[in-house]
């Protein structure tokens, strides 16, 4: 059994062999100017190319690399789930692996923590993304910081350097559905953050996130860590029910004062469709909170590792 290292560093892994080799090497360099005790947590989400066949050859050189490959595809927050539950540093930094986010900066992160701070976020600077990523993103944010009452900054993404109190306050949490750019904002802690310049992918490849992800995500999200939404339809139904009453009097003094019926199926078959329309997503927006529960007190675990290398047990 090994002590602990002064720094962990996490990067999940999907869809990128050719990147992982200069991944290694420049977090390797990077972090040689801080501390030689530190280790490489890589965490294969099942991708469909021979990642995981790249970091067992990484491994079988270099000690300071943990391979870990899920049993399936669990998706990128679940990867840094599982590389937060296994990091065992005083300092965790996590990263991309796609090298849009630079090992260089892992320096500048480190720095700025040591000023005091226990969390220490990188702010993209001229995203290197396109057009639909970066609006999506921006519209994203600002939905997400509307709902959950926060302010949410789309120039932040999964590049941190946390303490290891703050790492530990995360995996207290028990949330089934997980987002750490917003759990981050919810363990408090001193917090910092700093530019850096976001960088291309190296590899010319699109992100593995396409539209339809990304709109799961954000609606996963959302629905986890706000009841805004819940909030939000009971004062629709407010609004609906005194526009209503309101309507009904005027319709009752118009036919005593005028002796004028209201007449027409049309309008009487638009408000049948229209109420029944309003009843039906206040009811399908309870179900999906019900259905979160549901998922919730299963208790499933959040990932299941199928291979680890490298991995080893601190001394107690």
């Amino acid at each position: 059994m090994n002590k602990p290292p002064h720094i962990s560093i996490i990067s999940p892994v999907y869809g990128a062999s050719t990147l992982i080799d200069e991944l290694v090497s420049r977090i390797g360099e990077s972090v040689g100017k801080i501390t030689d005790d530190y280790e490489i947590i890589l965490v294969e989400d099942h991708g469909p190319d021979d990642s995981w066949e790249k970091i067992k050859a990484i491994c079988r050189n270099n000690n300071r690399v943990i391979g870990i490959r899920h049993s399936r595809n669990f998706g990128q927050q679940y990867a840094l789930n599982c590389g937060l539950d296994h990091a065992r540093g005083e300092w965790v930094v996590t990263l991309d692996c796609d090298l849009q986010d630079r090992p260089e900066e892992i320096v500048n992160l480190y720095k700025k923590a040591q000023e005091g701070y226990d969390i220490v976020l990188a702010s993209r600077q001229n995203r290197q993304d396109d057009f639909m990523k970066k609006l999506f993103s921006r519209l994203f944010y600002r939905v997400l910081s509307y709902l959950t009452d926060t302010h949410q900054d789309a120039s932040l993404a999964n590049f941190s350097l946390y303490h290891r109190k703050v790492v530990d306050a995360l995996k207290s949490m028990n949330d089934y559905s997980r987002y750490y750019p917003t759990m981050i904002h919810w363990v408090g802690f001193r917090m910092a953050k700093i530019n850096i310049e976001h960088a291309g992918r190296e590899d010319g490849k699109k992100s593995s996130y396409n539209l339809k992800k990304r709109l799961a995500l954000a609606f996963d999200t959302i629905v986890s860590f706000s009841n805004k939404p819940l909030r939000l339809t009971v004062k629709l139904g407010i609004v609906i029910l005194l526009t209503s009453f309101l309507l009904a009097i005027v319709l009752v003094v118009r036919y005593f004062m005028t002796d004028q019926s209201v007449s027409g199926w049309t309008s009487t078959f638009l408000s049948l469709w229209f109420l029944s329309g309003i009843i039906i997503t206040l009811l399908g927006m309870v179900g999906i909170y019900v259905g979160k529960i549901f998922e919730t007190v299963k208790r499933r675990p959040s990932y299941i590792v199928g291979e680890k290398i490298n991995f080893q047990v601190e001394e107690k």
